[in-house]
């Protein structure tokens, strides 16, 4: 009988040992089955985007251009920053002078407007239809 009850001493072992890893086990199933309806949301999903790419290829494009504006517009405001123009507070360095303002003598001698060209072009029209 020695050997029937280390034979069955051996199987109530395995038995207890298998059991003790399907509870360690038990976790990592949960977490599987979560991965897998995870898997499962995204497939469904890249089909439903997949169908309005195919439906709506206008509406990407446009989506695709406006994210490549957005993506200049941050790296053109990064490289302004990074070059230190366009701070908000920032003291510009220089020098000033003051200058008094004179009140204008009540002769009304004011400058009059002149055109650029000092009216010659009028003028030689004006001649070239009296010379014909």
């Amino acid at each position: 009988m020695g050997r029937i009850e280390s034979i069955s001493e051996r199987a109530l072992e395995l038995a207890s040992s298998v059991g003790d890893n399907m509870r360690h086990a038990l976790p990592r199933a949960g977490q599987l089955l979560d991965a897998g309806a995870k898997l499962g949301v995204v497939k469904s999903g890249a089909r439903v985007a997949a169908t309005f790419v195919r439906r709506n290829p206008a509406v990407i494009a446009a989506a695709v251009a406006g994210a490549g504006l957005l993506w200049y517009a941050a790296h053109r405001r990064a490289k302004r920053a990074e070059h230190g123009n366009g701070k908000q507070g920032e003291t510009i360095e220089g020098s000033a002078r003051r200058v008094e303002a004179k009140r204008a003598s009540g002769d009304g001698s004011r400058r009059s407007r002149s055109s650029r060209s000092g009216g010659s072009r009028s003028g030689s029209r004006s001649q070239r239809s009296a010379e014909t």
